[in-house]
Formats: structure tokens, C-alpha cells, sequence
């Protein structure tokens, strides 16, 4: 709860600041004698930017189970069932958390945790994942999603791009309407030239705020794996699992879990990976351990 108070109040005094700077600027002067009104923008910015965010995040859990066909297991399907299970619980106590759900689902090597929720979240394993590590280091990907649990990272990365969204709304108006009136010189309500600027805006500014939602998540990757050396007392375990991860190919996962599961792009798409390079994490954890 907390965390989300206090992401609302930084969302909050960033509007509020940035009203300030176009009060100064005599934009919002400006824009007012065209009839154009901040205040209503800013709220219908903020609802509109959390609205998707968070209905998202709401059915977080449902939608990755339906997506993967991920099966909740109980652990008495068997006795890897059982060992995950455990795990799962073992690693959750550690981490002051509820209870996850666990599930299981086909697919090439990989894993997700997502929900709403830190005492009623998911964390699902592919068959793949079970098939190429060793218990160790499949305990130590557990790890590493619970800590994305315990972490409150679901929720933070709702609220972040909730915040981003707003200011694509917000500025793209701003930018559109100021482009109508000097461009194209609209002396009455809106002109074509302001709903092709939004559009255009919209695309640009969406493309930098993703870069900046991806950097947030690269980060968190990093306290991921921190988490998972905390709960095994030792990084070796995790250092191995991303080690091996990195001679495979990480399985593709839908686009409503692709930020919580193993992703990793090279080149300039970097900027836009949700995940920081393998050598990056294992170095991190090595420089944790010495």
C-alpha cells in the first residue's frame, strides 16, 4: 500500500510541477484563450494512463494462466510437483510472503511470477526450465521470482507505466494543440493538424517512455537476483542457473508476462529489454559474493 501511495504522490507532484513550468511559460494562459484547459487534461491524462494499467494488473493471473495454459499444481501430482511446491513455500516464508500459487506449463526454458498482490501471487515454471537445470539451480529461479513478489515489482511496474502513460496523453495534447494553432492555424476547436500531431506524439513519446519502463525492470532484475542469493545464503546457485540460461534459448512467453520471464536483446534494442545481459547479472552476484 505504501509503495502505491507513495508512486500516486511522485505522479502527483511531477503534474503539479510540471503545471508550474507552463504557468510560468504563459502557456497555460495561452492555451486557455483557445479554450483549451489543463486541469480537465491532467485528470483525464491520469485516468486514462492508470485505467489500462492497473485493470491489467488486476488480471495479472488469469490472463498468464490462460496465455501459458499453466497448470496449478497442489504437489500431489508427484514428487517434482511436491519438491516445487515446497520450494515455493520454503523460499515464501523467507521472503515474509503469502503463499504463491504454483503452476507448471509447456514451453522452452523459462519462467514468470505476476499478480496483483504479494500474498496471493503466481509463480509459474516451463517443463523446459525443469528439464535443463538441477534442483539447485531451479530452487534459485524460484527464488529469484518470489524476491519479484516480495519486491512489490508487479505493482511497481504498473504504477510506473501508469505514470508514463499519463505524460504521453498529457504532452501529446499539449504538443497537438500548440502545432494547430501556429502550424495549421486552426482559429476554432481542432483542426486535423491536432489530431495528426497526437498520433504522431503519441508514437514518439511511447517509444521513449518504454525505454524508460525498460530500464526500471533492468534494475529490478538486478534486486531479483539479489533476493535469490539472500534466500539460499549463497549467489553460486543463481550465478549457475543464469549461466546455463545462457546456452539456451529463453521460450517466447505472451506479452502479458514477457517483462516477468527470462528476455534479453542485443544491440540497440538493449534499450528497450526488459532484462539486462546474463554477464551483467552473474558479474553483480560475483561482486556480492567476494
Amino acid at each position: 500500500m505504501m509503495r502505491i501511495v507513495l508512486f500516486l504522490a511522485t505522479n502527483v507532484a511531477v503534474l503539479v510541477v510540471l503545471t508550474i513550468v507552463l504557468r510560468l511559460l504563459g502557456l497555460d494562459q495561452a492555451m486557455a484563450q483557445e479554450g483549451f484547459n489543463l486541469g480537465p487534461l491532467l485528470v483525464f491524462s491520469a485516468v486514462v494512463g492508470f485505467t489500462g494499467s492497473i485493470i491489467s494488473l488486476l488480471i495479472s493471473k488469469q490472463m498468464a494462466k490462460w496465455s501459458t495454459h499453466a497448470q496449478i499444481i497442489d504437489g500431489s501430482e508427484g514428487t517434482t510437483q511436491h519438491w516445487l511446491v515446497e520450494t515455493v513455500r520454503k523460499l515464501s516464508q523467507k521472503a515474509g510472503i503469502g503463499m504463491p500459487e504454483v503452476a507448471i506449463y509447456e514451453g522452452e526454458p523459462n519462467a514468470f511470477a505476476t499478480g496483483a498482490f504479494k500474498n496471493s501471487a503466481l509463480v509459474a515454471v516451463s517443463t523446459g526450465l525443469l528439464q535443463s537445470m538441477s534442483q539447485e539451480e531451479v530452487e534459485a529461479v524460484l527464488g529469484h521470482e518470489v524476491a519479484h513478489v516480495a519486491n512489490g515489482d508487479m505493482v511497481t511496474m504498473t504504477l510506473l507505466q501508469g505514470v508514463m502513460n499519463t505524460f504521453v496523453i498529457f504532452l501529446s495534447r499539449i504538443v497537438g494543440t500548440i502545432v494547430d494553432r501556429t502550424v495549421f492555424r486552426t482559429e476554432r476547436g481542432t483542426g486535423p493538424g491536432f489530431f495528426i500531431t497526437v498520433m504522431v506524439c503519441q508514437i514518439l513519446f511511447g517509444i521513449l517512455a518504454s525505454i524508460v519502463v525498460a530500464w526500471f525492470s533492468r534494475r529490478r532484475e538486478f534486486r531479483a537476483d539479489a533476493g535469490s542469493a539472500q534466500y539460499l545464503g549463497n549467489p553460486r546457485p543463481m550465478m549457475n542457473a543464469l549461466a546455463r540460461l545462457g546456452g539456451l534459448d529463453p521460450g517466447h512467453l505472451p506479452d502479458s508476462v514477457k517483462a516477468m520471464g527470462i528476455n534479453d536483446r542485443p544491440g540497440w534494442m538493449a534499450l528497450f529489454s526488459t532484462h539486462p545481459p546474463i554477464e551483467q547479472r552473474i558479474a553483480a552476484l560475483q561482486a556480492r559474493g567476494q
